[in-house]
């Protein structure tokens, strides 16, 4: 363990997220040492659990800036065994930290992206799950935007 590196990422993690916080992007305090959690659901407000926030969200940071996230909630978390599908408790989308890989100046072009997302937040489009086995939903489904 190398204490010094510790601080430096714990740090690094929470300055993406006072800065997102700062531009009013609502993120999930406190902030952990690998991860920050925006709050997709208070984001894109528009939609309904069921609309898929999350994945609204996610999609907009990979099209705007090539931002790779993470949905955690109704996509993740909605599906029942009987096939039912129910809002999770929240919608969130995780902007994972690799160790030892990324700049300050990666860090800032992140925020950057936040910040055009969230300036068009109330533009996301629903999406819909329009295919997926039964057995590996969770890995394959595809989406696409409401109309």
């Amino acid at each position: 363990m190398q204490h010094d590196y510790l601080r430096y990422r714990i740090r690094s993690t929470a300055y993406l997220g006072d800065a997102l916080r700062k531009r009013g992007i609502p993120v999930l305090s406190p902030f952990g040492g690998h991860a920050v959690y925006i709050d997709a659901r208070a984001l894109a407000s528009h939609l309904d659990p069921l609309e898929y926030p999350g994945q609204a969200v996610a999609v907009a940071l990979y099209e705007v800036g090539g931002i790779r996230s993470c949905e955690i909630g109704t996509v993740m978390f909605g599906r029942q065994p009987d096939g039912s599908e129910v809002a999770a408790s929240m919608d969130l989308v995780r902007l994972a930290i690799p160790r030892r890989t990324y700049t300050q100046s990666h860090i800032d072009y992140v925020i950057e992206v936040c910040e055009q997302v969230a300036a068009r937040a109330d533009e996301l489009p629903a999406y819909r799950i329009v295919d997926e086995p039964k057995a590996l939903r969770h890995f394959t489904s595809r989406f696409e935007p409401m109309a």
